[in-house]
């Protein structure tokens, strides 16, 4: 019996000619491709927001009605950028969940700033509001004045409380920036006008999404910035592509001094090509449907695990992508641990992954911060006894139900 991918990438036709087109026209770094995903993303964001804000009541310092979209070669690239953007700087704090790929942290790094962790909430895997306070509390004691942001991270697709965390950090006068990398199209209905939201990735100061080859739209490498705010937009722009103040499309092609460029800042080499844009553009019309796939495919593992005492699904909301489907043991009530289950499934053909090692636990953090285990008892909870399965678009009702009937059957082969 063929073995089940963890995850697999959503490829059709279109998505075959529209790199080939690129292919073929001669021009495959950044160019109209990338400039078009730009729009159509933004596009596509703006058609769900059904209200805009006056403009007699923007504060240009604050944010604005319009939405900046700029694509850059991985969601790595964009938080740097981002943080860069918000005015993070060496000898700065920046707040991370612990439950997180390494990429969250390491762009603090990149900036010399330094990573202060955060716990998640109880018996899941978002940043915890009041943990958030009491963190920086304790540096406002302890080092004041250094704080500068705070990086919640929309784990597996479902987005944190930032109603909570915003307000936070505008007690602290600190900046948000969205860990969004999992959480394309996450947008979250507002409670009290039945025809507002807003998405994650923009309910912060800027925000991050990645379009890596197992998300919820891919490129294979890539990833877009968002904000609305546009000295932060301009920032990265000029940032992305070495601090240069023209794009590369225009030098080319503009036909007045087309050569003639300049350095403004020591940016970076950030920008998307157009072969992975001319894919991003094909997968963002298929966003909803690509979602509504993850959604049926989450509500079968729901609908058979959900009343199994040996296992705890996984929190889902208002917004959730239905990235990840990271289901929790109740080691109480096995006689193997997560990692002796995870092998077994592996053993059988069923491909898995576990969401995250929390970065406390690390080396290099470890070390660098003198962090224990149990520093963060949620993370370590979550992670201990968490397993990611198979959740892909395609996926058959086959390879479903025999995902099921090999993870319920383990369970009742090491039952208690």
């Amino acid at each position: 019996m063929d073995a089940i991918p963890f995850a697999r990438p959503f490829i059709g036709r279109e998505e075959e000619e529209a790199v080939l087109a690129v292919l073929r026209s001669g021009w495959l770094t950044t160019g109209k491709e990338s400039l078009a995903f730009e729009e159509e993303f933004k596009d596509f964001l703006k058609k769900k927001l059904s209200y805009e804000k006056n403009p007699a009541d923007i504060d240009p310092e604050e944010g604005d009605s319009e939405i900046y979209c700029m694509a850059v070669n991985s969601a790595t690239s964009g938080l740097h950028l981002a943080l860069e953007a918000v005015g993070v700087k060496e000898g700065d704090i920046v707040l991370v969940p612990s439950m997180t790929f390494t990429a969250s942290a390491e762009v603090v790094r990149y900036l010399g700033a330094e990573v202060v962790f955060v716990d998640v909430i109880k018996n899941g895997y978002l940043m915890d509001p009041l943990a958030l306070e009491e963190s920086l509390r304790r540096l406002e004691r302890e080092k004041p004045g250094r704080a500068r942001a705070v990086m919640p991270v929309h784990y597996g697709g479902l987005p944190c409380d930032m109603d909570a965390i915003n307000g936070i950090a505008q007690k602290f006068g600190i900046k948000v920036v969205e860990d969004a990398a999992h959480a394309f199209p996450s947008f979250v209905p507002d409670e009290n006008n039945a025809a507002g939201g807003n998405w994650a990735g923009l309910m912060g100061d800027a925000g991050a999404y990645s379009f890596y080859a197992t998300k919820t739209l891919t490129t294979g490498e890539g990833g877009m910035v968002l904000t609305r705010q546009k000295s932060l937009a301009d920032r990265i722009k000029i940032m992305r592509s070495h601090g240069i103040d023209r794009n590369v499309w225009n030098r080319y092609t503009d036909t007045k001094a087309s050569w003639y460029y300049e350095v403004v800042e020591p940016g970076f080499k950030y920008n998307i090509p157009d072969i992975l844009s001319a894919l991003g553009r094909v997968q963002l019309k298929r966003a909803w449907d690509l979602l509504a796939m993850r959604e049926e495919l989450a509500s079968y593992y729901d609908e058979a695990f959900a009343s199994d005492e040996h296992f705890l699904i996984p929190p889902s909301g208002k917004g959730d992508a239905r990235h990840l489907y990271p289901l929790k043991l109740n080691l109480e009530k096995l006689s193997i641990d997560r990692n002796e289950f995870a092998a077994a499934l592996q053993q059988q053909g069923i491909g898995i992954s576990v969401h995250y090692i929390p970065l406390h636990i690390m080396p290099y953090y470890k070390n660098r911060y003198s962090l224990k285990e149990d520093d963060f008892p949620e993370t370590l909870k979550s992670y201990k006894r968490s397993i990611s399965l198979p959740l892909w678009p395609g996926m058959s009702l086959a390879q479903i139900k025999r995902v099921i009937r090999v993870v319920k059957d383990l369970a009742y082969k090491y039952n208690v």
